[in-house]
């Protein structure tokens, strides 16, 4: 847990190589992005906006960690997390269409899921996490399952939507399913 939580220092303290590909990436295509968080609490978002100069690439985030929140805030259906549950991967392309709508950006990502250490069930244990991105001409989402502490979920979730941006801007939706596609432990997409 301390090594997660050293860095997760260290992400802060210093400029985070993929954050900083993200926001040139977006600064090169004169876009913005948002996010919806969930079980990450607001951790992308305090990574993100961490950067120096990001102000003309950034938009904000909503963290919707309640699911009155999700649906209040993000327009998510209210029969969606009824029949699905939060954590699914429709709940999180809701999200994000929510996020970019509110907040007028031309991309948006979401994370919904269980970081632990309760909350698990067989169907979906600790460690479900569901991803979408949304964009120009890219709608995607995907679940999956990652190990560790509720620090270390967290941590894997952040940097993965991070990646996912990455691939949804250089080659759009055809790039993010090949990319998740050569993630050892595929997601569900």
């Amino acid at each position: 847990e301390s090594d997660v939580l050293t860095e997760n220092v260290r992400w802060f303290m210093k400029t985070d190589p993929k954050i900083e590909q993200l926001s040139h990436k977006l600064r090169d295509r004169r876009q913005r992005v948002a996010f919806a968080e969930s079980c990450t609490g607001g951790l992308v978002s305090a990574r993100f906006a961490a950067q120096a100069g990001v102000s003309d690439v950034y938009c904000g985030a909503i963290v919707a960690y309640a699911n009155e929140v999700k649906t209040e805030v993000l327009k998510v259906p209210q029969g969606l997390i009824r029949q699905l549950g939060a954590v699914s991967a429709p709940v999180a392309r809701a999200m994000a269409h929510g996020a970019k709508d509110i907040l007028h950006s031309n991309w948006a990502a979401s994370i919904t899921g269980i970081a632990g250490p309760s909350g698990g069930t067989p169907h979906k244990p600790v460690g479900t996490v569901c991803f979408a991105v949304a964009g120009p001409g890219v709608e995607w989402s995907c679940t999956m399952h990652f190990d560790g502490d509720r620090a270390a979920i967290q941590d894997q979730s952040a940097k993965f939507v991070v990646e996912a941006l990455i691939a949804a801007l250089d080659d759009g939706a055809e790039g993010l399913v090949r990319w998740s596609a050569s993630l050892a432990g595929s997601p569900e997409v």
